[in-house]
């Protein structure tokens, strides 16, 4: 059975904060004031609640935000400062809600980005918050907000790969829009179920395509500008998927069309976004012809040992 010396891999990883582009994120970050008296409120936004700061602190935290761009998942409300993200999570997280129940239960993120879910899935009162992603960048964002929440989340910069090796099981794992990423899906797949306890929870979104057939949209370059996606499955495909890497009890809990209404650009990404990604003569197509960005969601379960 093959192990991986996670200790030995977490302190390689924590390395990338001393790369020349990560190390001004950093050591803005270990500058923060600390505030006293601050208030945390778990609603659409993340919000930390201070009425004490000086009026140079509030222009720092704003500045520090800023200089850790882009900022894909929130919206966080950081004081004065409102971190309006390319994503508006709390849609995804609101639809997911009355399908979870985490109190007690030890609860892992896959591709967890700057923590959004992770922060609002502390007022289930779970027994442990684990995020997993190798960026960077997200880390910094995270460490910037957890500077003033002070919760419990442990972040591992570590990926999907890792989980099945990690020091525990879990008894829910939430992978939000990490499957069209991996040129291997159901290994993927199978990772994600060893990483689970028996009678533990999937909770899975990814692009799909319409149809009943057993088939999946491969895209010869491009989709949506993005060149790592590799696999963009029927629900049906998706579910034969999950069944081939041992799940069972699949339930799609919904389809949604990615809506300007949830993805669109801010001045906290400086990047492209979804309208840049559509057909500007037909909103049902990307740029590259492909039928436009369609979710669907799902939960599985792990019932075998």
């Amino acid at each position: 059975m093959q192990t991986i010396d996670l200790n030995t891999l977490r302190e390689e990883r924590l390395k990338c904060l001393h790369w020349k582009n990560i190390e001004p994120y950093w050591k803005a970050i270990q500058a923060l004031p600390t505030p006293k008296n601050t208030q945390i409120k778990l609603s659409d936004a993340v919000e930390i609640l201070c009425d004490d700061l000086s009026q140079e602190e509030e222009v720092y935290i704003y500045e520090t935000a800023k200089l850790m761009h882009p900022w894909r998942k929130g919206p966080f409300q950081v004081f004065k400062t409102f971190i309006d993200a390319e994503w508006k999570s709390n849609l995804k997280y609101n639809l997911l809600r009355p399908h979870f129940n985490l109190k007690d239960k030890i609860v892992g993120d896959i591709g967890c980005n700057n923590g959004y879910y992770l922060f609002r899935m502390m007022e289930d009162k779970p027994k442990k918050l684990i995020g997993f992603d190798p960026s960077a960048v997200t880390y910094c964002q995270f460490s910037f907000l957890n500077h003033f929440i002070q919760s419990d989340i442990k972040y591992e910069l570590l990926g999907i790969e890792h989980v099945e090796y990690y020091e525990h099981k879990f008894d829910v794992l939430f992978c939000l829009g990490v499957l069209y990423h991996r040129s291997d899906p159901i290994g993927m797949l199978k990772s994600l179920f060893k990483g689970l306890n028996q009678g533990g929870e999937l909770i899975l979104d990814t692009f799909m395509i319409e149809g009943e057939d057993d088939i999946c949209l491969t895209p010869r370059e491009r989709y949506s500008k993005m060149g790592n996606i590799y696999f963009i499955p029927t629900v049906n495909a998706l579910k034969n998927w999950c069944y081939r890497a041992g799940f069972e009890a699949i339930e799609v809990l919904d389809i949604v069309k990615t809506e300007h209404e949830e993805q669109r650009k801010t001045e906290w990404i400086k990047t492209q976004s979804l309208d840049d990604f559509l057909d500007k003569e037909d909103q049902n197509k990307t740029v590259e012809g492909y039928p436009a960005p369609k979710r669907v969601y799902i939960k599985a379960k792990r019932l075998k040992k």
